[in-house]
């Protein structure tokens, strides 16, 4: 089975003869990049960095001019997520989990009609802003978020070089033709093998957790202290993000002229009296601020996408506050279990809103705030599983469709309510005993359903719903 590494790319996953897993590491499945989106950002920028190592390794000094055409919803929406300037700066040599991201602001927005760009950071090619093609009508895709792109010796009118790249979400990319063979380090062979919720449960009969399972398996692809440290790693940029963001004023970029809410909130939930039932407040207003940091730009987590950013770490800076016995291990079961059900509906549906509409990006980041949830309060294998289910569930069906193709409206409040959905998801699971009629699976399946009969419009495309309902102004 294919998956994707930490750069994006796909490699071949399995787990003994024959045996296909559906888990996605922790440290893949929550990047730090930067925002406002992980498949119109953060993937164009993984793709753009690649065709740049990929075009000066085949022709290195000889190439003189790069292009590349945007196609369905990265063209569509790109403008609003800063696709160009992202794709822009890949070619140059950025990478989205360091660069800074006001590096990345302006790399095709402000470029001259023709200068030079520093191919990978070190070749000098001529590129000027009409070498990026938007097609976003184009038919016949392969996916919805496609990027084709082109190197150029002189005087030749055919290109050297052609790669296709699909963002497939969360950062995630896919390039078109790959094969499986260029895909190194494949899991050891005794690792835990699942494909299902149902594969996962009977995992954990043995007295074992989600967490425990994910653990094995992340500690059979890499060493125990290099998990432990990414994990750590994921948790301080997801809590630098919250501050970030609870402390930042003013006005979103992109010309809706949105507020920023999250701090004038966090001043007044500060000057609150002690007990006055104010905690509600505190993890809209932690969502709040992860999702307003996103939508400028900033650093963020995907969890598992941009655009569903704030809600797993809203809920668990949420847990961690009010818990003052809370331990750096306890924050790692939460994230663990996360991944090992985010990987179930990656692998079995889509965390992509090209793809399957928002029940794929903020439904799955629900679910899986709400499994980890469960799981650092007690709950058992059943129950997280419970959890997870009753989150998605009441996401089925749920739209894509940002106003001006910006990760705004109604992004940013849909992440605060879905965080008070995974609170409530997981207290009633711990509630049950872990058995229940609608399975995950099952949930996961109409999902997919669901995303496979949705119109396009309704996709990240901004042709459909608030987005033409709603005057830009």
């Amino acid at each position: 089975m294919s998956v994707e590494t930490r750069d994006g790319t796909a490699r071949i996953e399995e787990t003994g003869p024959g045996r296909p897993t559906a888990y996605t590491s922790a440290l893949e499945l929550f990047s730090i990049g930067i925002g406002p989106s992980s498949s119109h950002t953060v993937g164009p920028m993984r793709a753009g960095l690649d065709f740049a190592r990929r075009a000066i390794a085949a022709e290195h000094d000889r190439i003189v001019r790069v292009s590349a055409t945007l196609s369905g919803s990265l063209a569509a929406t790109g403008l609003g997520h800063g696709t160009p300037d992202a794709l822009v700066a890949g070619l140059a040599g950025l990478e989205p989990e360091t660069c800074d991201p006001e590096d990345v602001r302006g790399a095709w927005t402000g470029r001259p009609d023709r200068g030079v760009l520093l191919l990978a950071g070190a070749h000098p090619v001529s590129f000027a802003r009409s070498d990026i093609v938007f097609e976003p009508f184009r038919r016949g895709l392969k996916h919805p978020n496609t990027v084709v792109m082109h190197a150029w010796r002189e005087a030749e009118t055919e290109p050297v070089l052609t790669e296709t790249y699909y963002s497939i979400g969360g950062g995630f990319i896919r390039r078109e033709g790959e094969a499986e063979a260029e895909r190194p380090d494949e899991p050891r062979a005794d690792e835990e093998s699942y494909r299902t919720a149902a594969d996962l449960l009977a995992l954990c009969r043995d007295g074992r957790s989600i967490a425990d399972v994910a653990w094995r398996i992340e500690t059979a692809r890499r060493p125990a202290a290099e998990v432990i440290g990414g994990l750590d790693a994921i948790w301080a940029a997801m809590r630098a993000c919250v501050d970030s963001g609870l402390h930042a004023g003013g006005i979103l970029p992109g010309g809706l002229g949105v507020k920023r809410r999250a701090s004038a909130l966090r001043r007044r939930l500060d000057d609150a009296p002690a007990g006055d039932g104010t905690a509600d407040d505190w993890l809209q207003a932690f969502a709040l601020a992860v999702n307003e940091e996103n939508a400028a730009g900033g650093r963020v987590v995907t969890a598992p996408t941009n655009g569903a950013a704030g809600i797993l770490p809203a809920v668990l800076h949420h847990w961690w506050r009010g818990a003052p016995e809370a331990t750096a291990e306890q924050v790692r079961t939460f994230l663990l279990t996360a991944a090992a059900i985010g990987s179930v509906i990656k692998a079995n549906a889509s965390i992509s809103g090209a793809e399957g509409g928002c029940q794929a990006e903020v439904g799955s980041a629900c679910a899986m705030a709400a499994a980890g949830l469960c799981a650092v309060l007690g709950g058992s294998p059943g129950q997280v599983e419970n959890a997870a289910e009753i989150a998605m569930e009441h996401h089925l069906g749920l739209t894509c469709d940002p106003v001006a193709g910006l990760v705004q409206i109604p992004c940013i409040e849909r992440n605060a309510v879905a965080a008070r959905t995974a609170v409530t998801a997981a207290r009633l699971a711990l509630h049950g005993d872990g058995s229940h009629i609608v399975s995950l699976d099952a949930v996961v399946e109409t999902m997919r359903q669901t995303g496979a009969d949705m119109s396009d419009k309704y996709k990240e495309t901004s042709r459909g719903g608030l987005a033409v309902n709603v005057v830009e102004c």
